[in-house]
């Protein structure tokens, strides 16, 4: 079992030496011969398991719920008010079917393995699933339990200039039921929330503003940076070892990195992308936010969420209730489906073709699924009870199916797996041990995933 002591202590090499202070300063790393990625592995070992050193996760969160009836989990002998309009078609994986709405996705069954059985006990709201699936908990008694990225960030920390955390293209809107989304750093801190891009990756004139080329971003801004700093500087005997200064003088250090880092600049720069690749994920803001997750991680970045959809409110999603303000069947099957089908088939074959997928977990997550019967809309609606998510990379075995549902696709008939397991899934391809704890609020001991949750190890055998 691994021991986790404060932020400080553990980023402390191994014996007596320099401080984590002294490795927040620009080039100190460089004075000692190591370089940020060297030192990001030194400081993963130990942490991880033997082989995970190098593993990163894009989450791909399906924001709105995906039919798993219409697509990964269909009912073709059910009536056809549960079997609903689609066909299934068969894939190159002996293990399952998948809908006609995703052909892309059956050339590369092989890749990646479904979990049928997924549920979740909160609420039936977006928000509630949204906090669940990406925490492995239900928010309660003040707490907001950090996300699974910030988690790894927060015992991991950065491998290259680029934070360790990233979200695609941003932050997650309204979902309705005004909770917290789940995506941020909960009781870690705000210095463990994610770098949100902020920005659609597919407009032609994209680009992200605090990673401007140094004579373009302004003096009056850098000098504000460096005066931040000189009052951290200026109070040092009275502020030096607060938990404030620990937080000030490394957010300082991480922005500045960031701001004038050419690594940084090149990697949130698709144009260095020849058209073809570009093209091949999809010319809009999923496909071009997956293809900018395959270039943040082979520039180091630790782990990605890409958000399919922003909310659920005033744009086309996953969420088919079959009438307006929400989506119709007709409107995933000819906007939704072939968009999403045509990105996730190009990030998984992409990162395959590199050498890339054995280190990299593609988890894609929801956070629910739709009724079984269809709705008098001609839609579905929310269904937390059961829902598909899947698995790719990462150590995963492809071509899986892990848990059933029922026969009309309404409960886990086998092997029930909920968001605590899930979690622990993309922890443990990351060579985390799910089992051991965090600093928590007030200081007590908070674990990584309640007791009783475990990955689904049948997806790495």
């Amino acid at each position: 079992m691994f021991e986790f002591r404060s932020p400080r202590d553990r980023a402390l090499l191994c014996g007596p030496g320099p401080s984590r202070r002294d490795f927040l300063q620009v080039g100190s790393l460089a004075a000692v011969g190591l370089s940020l990625p060297q030192y990001a592995r030194a400081a993963a070992e130990g942490k991880v398991r033997p082989g995970c050193e190098d593993r990163s996760c894009i989450m791909i969160f399906n924001l709105g719920g995906p039919s798993h009836i219409d697509l990964w989990d269909m009912k073709p002998d059910a009536p056809s008010e549960i079997r609903g309009p689609f066909q299934p078609i068969r894939t190159k994986s002996d293990a399952f079917e998948l809908s006609e709405l995703l052909p892309k996705h059956a050339a590369v069954a092989d890749r990646f393995s479904l979990v049928r059985s997924c549920r979740h006990d909160g609420a039936a709201v977006h928000d509630a699933g949204w906090q669940m699936l990406q925490t492995g908990r239900r928010f309660s008694g003040g707490v907001q339990t950090p996300h699974a990225g910030s988690v790894t960030a927060y015992l991991l920390g950065r491998r290259s200039d680029l934070p360790a955390f990233v979200v695609l293209p941003e932050l997650m809107g309204r979902g309705g039921g005004n909770l917290p989304n789940g995506q941020a750093g909960g009781f870690l801190g705000k210095a463990h929330d994610p770098f949100a891009l902020m920005a659609d990756p597919s407009q032609p004139k994209f680009r992200v503003p605090d990673l401007l080329p140094p004579d373009q971003i302004s003096v009056a801004r850098l000098d504000r940076r460096r005066k931040m700093r000189s009052l951290v500087e200026e109070a040092t005997k009275a502020f030096e070892a607060s938990e404030d200064a620990r937080l000030l003088d490394e957010n300082f250090h991480s922005a500045y990195r960031l701001m004038t880092s050419t690594q940084a600049r090149e990697a949130f720069d698709l144009s260095k992308e020849p058209m073809a690749i570009r093209e091949r994920y999809g010319m809009n803001r999923f496909g071009q936010c997956c293809l900018l997750a395959r270039r943040l991680v082979e520039s180091g970045v630790r782990f990605i969420t890409i958000n399919t959809f922003l909310t659920v409110f005033g744009e086309t999603t996953w969420d088919i209730h079959g009438s307006k303000p929400f989506t119709s069947i007709a409107g995933m099957k000819e906007i939704v489906c072939p968009m999403y089908d045509q990105a996730y088939s190009a990030l998984i074959e992409d990162l395959a073709q590199r050498g890339m997928l054995d280190d990299t977990l593609v988890a894609g997550l929801s956070e629910f699924g739709r009724t079984p019967k269809v709705n008098p809309a001609g839609g579905r609606d929310h269904w937390p009870q059961c829902f598909t998510c899947s698995f790719a990379g990462g150590g995963v075995q492809g071509g899986q199916v892990v848990g059933a549902s029922d026969t009309i696709g309404g409960f886990p008939a086998e092997r029930p797996v909920g968001p605590g397991d899930l979690v622990a899934t993309i922890f443990h391809s990351l060579g985390l041990d799910h089992t051991d704890h965090l600093p928590g609020p007030a200081g007590r001991p908070f674990a990584l995933t309640d007791f009783g949750t475990e990955p689904i190890h049948e997806l790495f055998t």
